[in-house]
């Protein structure tokens, strides 16, 4: 897998379809504890449709290759690493595609530098006070301790726990792949340097990072989708439409028999939003702020 060497350090990065200048481009913002494999399906079907797909694996406990001790790592480091990222790889126009955390790294990289960004499509994620989901929070004061990560990360050799309601299993419908959640897990399994980045950015959270975001989400006047799996228990349907209401241009599509993975879950519905938010960019010319204004959050 290609390396791409960042700020923040080297992140690995699959491209799916066309290797192109001029080819359209979505880029991909996976969740905690979880790589770029969430979003293979639909890079898959984009690419049968001459849609070129960056799936990079963010350093967010599934990755392989551990950020500089020196960096800081925290949604927000991570928010400015994909805006790095595009400057990196010279892209122009983007669909910014986010999911789980991965959505609050795209909303938080929506306050910066927008020039390359062209279109947004979000689907299940953090939004607003829900930073991280309560029923999660557990999770994440126990990722603050080295000892307890290791721990949690040795639990989930087990299929059951990984699969079991306090993991993976309300984020996933069945037939949940082992393989792939068991993919997920092993950098953390067996890697010292890759525990210590889950305890660093567990620590970077601020809770309230998003609770202002609807102040420079309003100013967002490129075509976005919000595409919301309903049997999220997690990340309601409530909290996607307010998502959505926050973003001037945004339509909502409602994934029924779908949970917070929704890409893996129904990924035709993800690929079309993707894929209608790069016809209307084609078409739209910013009506808003200037396409470089930075808002601060």
């Amino acid at each position: 897998m290609p390396t791409v060497d960042l700020p923040l350090g080297p992140v690995e990065v699959d491209v799916f379809g066309p290797d192109t200048a001029d080819t359209p481009t979505a880029v991909f913002v996976h969740g905690f504890l979880v790589s770029g494999t969430l979003w293979h399906q639909v890079a898959k079907r984009l690419a049968e449709s001459g849609i070129r797909s960056v799936v990079p694996a963010w350093p967010l406990g599934a990755h392989r290759l551990p950020v500089p001790a020196e960096s800081v790592l925290s949604p927000a480091t991570v928010g400015q690493a994909v805006l790095d990222l595009l400057d990196a790889l010279d892209l122009h126009d983007v669909v910014l595609v986010g999911n789980d955390t991965g959505g609050a790294i795209c909303q938080l990289a929506l306050a910066g530098d927008r020039r390359r960004i062209g279109a947004l499509v979000l689907t299940n994620c953090d939004a607003f006070e829900t930073f991280p989901p309560t029923f999660f929070l557990p999770l994440f004061v126990l990722a603050r301790f080295r000892p307890a990560v290791w721990l949690v990360a040795q639990t989930t050799r087990l299929r059951a726990l990984r699969h079991s309601p306090l993991a993976f299993g309300p984020l996933l419908r069945r037939p949940r792949p082992a393989s792939l959640t068991r993919a997920w897990m092993q950098p953390a399994i067996e890697k010292r340097e890759i525990r210590r980045d889950i305890t660093r950015f567990a620590r970077g959270i601020r809770r309230t990072e998003l609770v202002d975001s609807a102040r420079w989400l309003g100013t967002f006047d490129r075509p976005t989708r919000v595409v919301w799996g309903l049997r999220d228990r997690h990340f309601t349907p409530a909290l996607g439409r307010r998502l959505a209401a926050a973003i001037p241009t945004a339509q909502v599509v409602e994934v029924p028999e779908a949970t917070t993975f929704v890409s893996i879950d129904r990924p035709d519905p993800v690929a079309d939003a993707i894929r209608a938010v790069l016809a209307e960019a084609r078409g739209a010319m910013p009506s808003g702020p200037a396409a470089s204004d930075a808002v601060a959050p």
